[in-house]
Order: structure tokens, then sequence, then C-alpha cells
């Protein structure tokens, strides 16, 4: 994909997420935080452990969400991989050079920047049914 992006973290769909962090907290994870992206019509929580890499609990608001598409069909289950990145501009570029497609233009999304602390703007993309989300790094 991108030689010098950082893998940030995986994206998990749930049904629940006080169901689905359960198991998480279980094997020594604790929760960041809950917010509410109206964009993605989602509930978003994000997981961390010492050592490891953040995991993103993402629960559909309601059924017009597509994320609540992939839990009727394959249940609770990774769904993306989020890799942080110095500039989406160049990136999305060389994305789309290698015949990825932009799903979701990259914009602000403060609650979800706060939530992670480091992401300024999140982008989707897609290719053979991978799906793939940047982040850039937070400049200060």
């Amino acid at each position: 994909m991108l030689r010098d992006a950082l893998f940030h973290h995986v994206g998990i769909a749930a049904e629940s997420i006080e169901k689905t962090v359960a198991l998480f907290v279980e094997a020594g994870y604790s929760i960041k935080d809950t917010v509410f992206d109206p964009k993605q019509n989602v509930r978003i929580s994000f997981l961390q452990k010492e050592g490891n890499s953040l995991l993103e609990l993402v629960e559909p608001a309601d059924n017009n969400s597509s994320v609540g598409n992939i839990v009727k069909k394959v249940g609770v289950s990774a769904y993306h991989f989020c890799y942080e990145v110095d500039s989406l501009d160049y990136s999305i570029a060389q994305l789309r050079h290698m015949k990825y497609i932009l799903l979701v233009k990259p914009e602000q999304d403060t609650a979800y920047s706060e939530l992670i602390n480091s992401a300024k703007f999140a982008n989707c993309l897609v290719r053979l049914s991978l799906y793939y989300e940047l982040t850039q790094k937070d400049v200060e």
C-alpha cells in the first residue's frame, strides 16, 4: 500500500459496543470513550491496551448505517484498517494511482479527532473489497 504509512487501528463492526467491549476488557483492553458520528450514522469507541494497536468498535445507530449491513451479513468482524500518513492529499493521489476508489472526501471530524487524539482528518478508500481508512498526523 503506502510505504511510509503507519498502522493506526483496526475497525471492528459490532452490533452492540457494550456487549462487544466486554470481550476485549477481559483481554486487558480499556475503553477510551464513545462518540456518535452523524455522517456515518454510527457510534464509535476506541479500545487500548499497553503495547498493542488501537481497536475501533463501530456500532450502527440504526438500520440505515452501512456498518449495519456488515453486522447483518457476518456479525462482529474486522472490516477496515486505518493507517496514519503525513499528508492525506499525497496519499490519496498515490492510492488512486493504484486503482483505489475514494469513498468519502477528507474532512475535519472534531469528535473523531478528539477521540483518538491524533487525527485531523479521516478518509476511506477501497480496492478489491479491502477497506482502508487514512488519518492525517496531527500537526502541532
